[in-house]
């Protein structure tokens, strides 16, 4: 089980190095030790007068004991892409600059016949066909995005459109570019804590409906794009999920936002002063207004702290690792972490040139491709991060497969 300071039950990975150390995390009413020699999970839930083990202690020790591991992945971009030279004619800018600045030549844009939710879908139904589970054997849907096509959500759409029989839970989670890692840890909870078997975690966003296409500062960034991967129940010792850190700071929100504004449109009603400021005025967001340098800031000094404390509460160390997975935001935010982190490039995996920024769908993206591509294989381990606006940021060190 994990609490929120990313402790997680240590499984048997003879390929890592893990320091012998117990750690200590917070399961309902009981505490639950992971010792690294051992590999076992130990739980205590005492309740007073109560004699033996009850019913709840025995569930509570089972679903303790259960690990999660990463078995399928999916991906799926529009049709519509948008390259540096087609920017240059709306807006005052070239291919050099952008690529030099960001390493973003080519993205994807929504149009036509795309949609979000059907993009979701597709990346959705990949990762079952690659894990070979039926959609009727998922029991928890993660949609996330920040930019659903419905103001209460998406989830339940896509579990309706997989054609899920049993009416799984499905509900969408909002963190911008951090969103599909939170998902990710969200997922190992309700499989950890919940007795869930299999959970999809999708990562989707369509931030193209929110760029001020005459702001080059910005719309040279984004692109719109779904990933998806299926976390599955496993036995501890399988377990592929083995620390993460997580972040947020809401004072970052001035360098990075797209808040609600008013309709500047007088009301026809409500303006004999009967009542003032009613009925109020129709409402819809601003264009993503993001301060570029106190976000890069922001991000080269605090991603590679996030990691390295996944890393240390996984008991894994740096030279340990397979891949340095990134949200996609910036080459040169990707090539900082990685040298702080000293990562050689080339086990750093970056598909930025072609996408762009894609929001939460850049991590699960990029790896459905590094999977495909036959890049990252079964028992490779992975370092990945996600951080944006909120500010959010967080880190996990996972095994694919």
């Amino acid at each position: 089980m994990a609490n929120t300071s990313g402790l997680f039950t240590a499984p048997s990975v003879p390929s890592l190095r893990r320091m012998n150390q117990p750690s200590i995390g917070i399961y309902r009413s009981g505490f639950c030790s992971s010792y690294g020699i051992s590999k076992r999970v130990f739980c205590s839930s005492t309740i007073e007068g109560a004699s033996g083990i009850s019913a709840s202690e025995s569930r509570v020790r089972r679903l303790v004991s259960q690990g999660c591991k990463l078995v399928g992945c999916g991906s799926a971009v529009p049709a519509l892409k948008i390259s540096n030279d087609d920017l240059s004619k709306i807006v005052d800018t070239n291919d050099e600059w952008i690529s030099v600045r960001t390493g973003i030549r080519n993205r994807r844009v929504i149009s036509g016949k795309d949609s979000l939710t059907g993009l979701s879908v597709e990346a959705a139904r990949k990762a079952l066909e690659m894990a070979q589970v039926d959609p009727d054997d998922v029991d928890l849907v993660l949609m996330c995005t920040s930019t659903p096509e419905d103001l209460f959500g998406t989830g339940p759409q896509i579990q309706k459109a997989l054609g899920c029989k049993g009416n799984p839970l499905a509900y969408d989670i909002t963190a911008a570019c951090s969103g599909f890692l939170l998902g990710l840890i969200s997922a190992a909870c309700h499989i950890r804590g919940g007795g869930f078997k299999n959970v999809l975690v999708i990562g989707a966003d369509a931030l193209s409906r929110y760029v001020d296409w005459t702001d080059r500062g910005s719309c040279i960034l984004f692109g719109d794009a779904a990933g998806a991967v299926l976390l599955q129940a496993c036995d501890s010792e399988e377990d592929g999920l083995f620390g993460f850190d997580l972040h947020s700071d809401g004072d970052g929100l001035r360098h990075l936002n797209a808040s609600i504004k008013g309709n500047e449109t007088d009301h026809a009603i409500g303006t004999n002063g009967s009542v003032v400021d009613f009925p109020p005025r129709q409402a819809s967001y601003s264009c993503i207004q993001m301060n570029g340098k106190e976000v890069f800031r922001f991000a080269v000094r605090c991603v590679p702290q996030s990691i390295e404390s996944a890393l240390e509460k996984a008991g894994v160390t740096c030279s340990s690792i397979d891949w340095l997975l990134l949200h996609q935001a910036n080459q040169r935010i990707i090539d900082a972490v990685a040298n702080r982190l000293e990562v050689p490039q080339e086990r750093v995996i970056s598909n930025l040139a072609n996408y762009g920024n894609t929001s939460a769908a850049s991590i699960p993206l990029a790896l459905d491709e590094a999977v495909r591509s036959g890049k990252v294989k079964a028992g490779h381990t992975i370092a990945t991060a996600g951080f944006g606006a909120g500010l959010t940021w967080g880190s996990a060190i996972l095994r694919w497969g």
